[in-house]
């Protein structure tokens, strides 16, 4: 009855290490990805940046994240001058997640947006 337990017990914590491989490394990357739209917003809004050079960044750090994110997918807005006004950085995308017996599209929508200090 014990190497049961231990048979029941070792094979509930192995597909629960397979479920967090599998689910863990997309919310990871969409986090990276969230610290990096704020850093462009940020930077953005104290500088002389235009709104492709932004959307130029956001997209190679996607694709080095390996996002599922098209260039057209990124939207960038920008309103008032330099240093006073604000940049918005938004955009949507969707990770499949193929796990056995239940595949799953993961939805994110990550955005930021700064103000300008005036």
């Amino acid at each position: 009855m014990g190497t049961i337990k231990l048979i029941l017990v070792l094979g509930l914590l192995g597909g629960l290490a397979y479920v967090c491989a599998e689910i863990i490394p997309p919310y990871f990357a969409n986090y990276e990805f969230q610290d990096t739209l704020d850093t462009e917003a940020r930077l953005g809004t104290y500088s002389t940046k235009g709104d492709e050079v932004i959307r130029d960044a956001v997209f190679k750090r996607a694709q080095e994240l390996e996002l599922p994110l098209t260039r057209d997918q990124i939207k960038v807005q920008r309103t008032g001058g330099p240093g006073t006004g604000s940049v918005l950085i938004e955009t949507s995308y969707s990770v499949h997640v193929e796990l056995p017996g239940y595949p799953m599209d993961l939805d994110f929508h990550p955005q930021s947006k700064n103000k300008g200090a005036f």
